[in-house]
């Protein structure tokens, strides 16, 4: 709403210059110019005695009539060339959830969309605030359990059915697998392998 002000101001002074010719300055980032202005176009609005175009009590704002009813609205509202519209979602055409579902052929990850029942999307922003606070175990479900890592996936299933502890997955997720295949097309041979924490060992030596 602040940012807006001085739009709001410019719009009304544009309208003043129609009404009672005037000249001014406006210079972003700088309330005192704001006030100033405002000033200039009280005594403008005055002298044309149309209080409507500005309103000391509420800078940038005017009165709007409901047109159904002819009564002022309760708050006066920003106006300008650009107009604030009341959204008109309703909840019930947003909401959605997922247990399961379809999943990409090509990349083995879940559908994006509400119509496909699809998943929701976490991104590369979405990755670094789940950083942000450290939760590993969440990010590596997300990026893993839960998008396409097809045998952790079967894994997590059967154990939730079952019950039990939800085994670490072994093999790496399809995403880097594509990576691989797109780059052996490209005549780039990639090999991996994972170390496990049991086979994992450093031999450091003391200076």
């Amino acid at each position: 709403m602040i940012r807006r002000a001085p739009d709001c101001s410019l719009d009304c002074s544009l309208i003043m210059d129609q009404i009672a010719p005037i000249s001014i300055r406006f210079l972003p980032f700088i309330p005192r110019h704001i006030n100033m202005h405002g000033a200039e176009l009280y005594e403008a609005s005055k002298q044309t005695a149309n209080p409507w175009v500005f309103e000391p009590e509420y800078p940038g704002k005017s009165r709007i009539f409901d047109g159904r009813t002819g009564n002022p609205f309760e708050q006066p509202v920003i106006i300008g060339k650009p107009y604030i519209l009341k959204l008109i979602h309703q909840v019930d055409d947003k909401i959605h959830g997922r247990s399961s579902g379809h999943y990409a052929l090509v990349t083995q990850q879940p559908l994006r969309g509400r119509a496909k029942q699809g998943g929701q999307r976490v991104g590369e922003m979405e990755v670094w605030a789940l950083e942000g606070f450290g939760v590993a175990h969440i990010l590596q479900e997300m990026l893993t359990y839960k998008s396409d890592h097809i045998r952790a996936r079967q894994e997590v299933l059967g154990t939730t059915i079952i019950g039990g502890t939800i085994p670490n997955p072994e093999d790496a997720p399809e995403s880097f697998r594509l990576l691989v295949r797109e780059l052996r097309s490209l005549a780039l041979e990639l090999n991996h392998f994972l170390v496990s924490e049991k086979n994992f060992q450093i031999n450091r030596k003391e200076a």
